[in-house]
């Protein structure tokens, strides 16, 4: 199972590159880095580590063609797959919540990323490309300044008609905050949309983001996971019903007004909300642990991988550099 990590790319550059080559230096496999709207660009926060490591893929996490056409990313990703020869990677996705705060309403978002792919992999080709989609168009586009091979092309899919859209187009797919059973679920369609098109994993990458809370004091690493839980995908009654009884289930659901407001008072208690629903939220679309106790987190990416995933994305966010080297020398060798 290959392991990314995903860092904050509010960090300064220098920052940035110190921890990707960390991450390089303890063979794992990508960095991540978000693409909010309070953040540095990606792309450009990227160069650094671009240019100072050999091996380690990079690349940012989840571009949208809502707030940026798809020449527009093409451009960029491919600049960095430049910088970084050939081991740039990217996760495009129909956009989120964040889009409210633009004015921008996305809509037809399957449709939408698909001809996002297929204008970046179009454009990675050095060929002229004139693209006719149903929502977005090109004309006479080339980039002949093109010399590193392409860079990787996945979907931020969970549900059955993104991961068919994306088993048709793409070089794989990254799931969300989804626990074994669900990921399971989401393979299995995903397989069978693979092989219509005479395609099949490892081939076609299969990934999944998942939140790492790691501290010495497991209640500190449960705290952190629920002060962060408004951003977990947790507003999805099917995911929910994997591990909620059915009334609390519909509680968690009726609640987002309350986790939204205690997440932006960075608090980890949620209005109405018992802690053991927290906790069971926590416990079951993170990993989360103390470095004392790793056999829990090594049973769940072991029930990860499964489900037949290839590869895990840890979001990182208390020190990451002392989650870096606990993977690299604690959770790896065990996997």
């Amino acid at each position: 199972m290959n392991i990314d990590v995903i860092l904050d790319t509010r960090a300064k550059p220098r920052e940035l590159a110190e921890l990707g080559r960390l991450a390089e230096r303890f063979g794992l496999h990508g960095v991540w880095v978000s693409s909010l709207l309070d953040s540095r660009d990606p792309f450009a926060n990227l160069a650094r580590l671009a240019e100072t490591t050999c091996r380690i893929r990079l690349g940012p996490i989840a571009v949208n063609p809502f707030d940026t056409h798809p020449v527009k990313i093409a451009s960029a990703l491919l600049t960095l797959n430049e910088m970084a020869s050939g081991r740039a990677q990217i996760v495009i996705g129909g956009g989120g919540e964040a889009l409210q705060a633009l004015g921008i309403r996305p809509e037809r978002r399957v449709r939408a990323v698909r001809e996002c792919v297929e204008i970046i992999r179009a454009a990675a080709s050095g060929q002229r490309v004139s693209y006719a989609g149903q929502l977005f168009r090109v004309e006479n586009l080339q980039l002949r300044w093109l010399e590193a091979p392409p860079p990787a092309l996945l979907v931020g899919a969970s549900q059955p008609q993104m991961l068919r859209m994306a088993a048709g187009c793409a070089d794989g797919v990254m799931m969300s905050d989804m626990p074994p059973g669900p990921a399971a679920a989401a393979i299995q369609t995903l397989d069978a949309a693979l092989a219509e098109g005479g395609r099949r994993r490892p081939g076609f990458r299969a990934t999944v983001f998942t939140a790492w809370h790691m501290h010495p004091d497991r209640r500190q690493a449960l705290n952190e996971g629920r002060r962060w839980l408004l951003l977990r995908g947790i507003f999805r009654p099917w995911l929910l019903a994997e591990f909620l009884a059915p009334d609390d289930v519909a509680l968690v659901m009726a609640s987002q007004a309350a986790f939204a407001r205690a997440f932006a008072a960075g608090s980890h208690v949620v209005e109405g909300v018992p802690d053991r629903v927290l906790d069971a939220l926590v416990e079951n679309v993170t990993v989360t642990g103390t470095p004392d106790h790793l056999e829990p987190v090594l049973v769940k990416l072991r029930h990860l991988k499964a489900a037949g995933l290839g590869g895990v994305a840890l979001r990182l966010y208390a020190d990451p550099a002392a989650s870096i080297r606990l993977i690299g020398e604690r959770i790896l060798p065990a996997l």
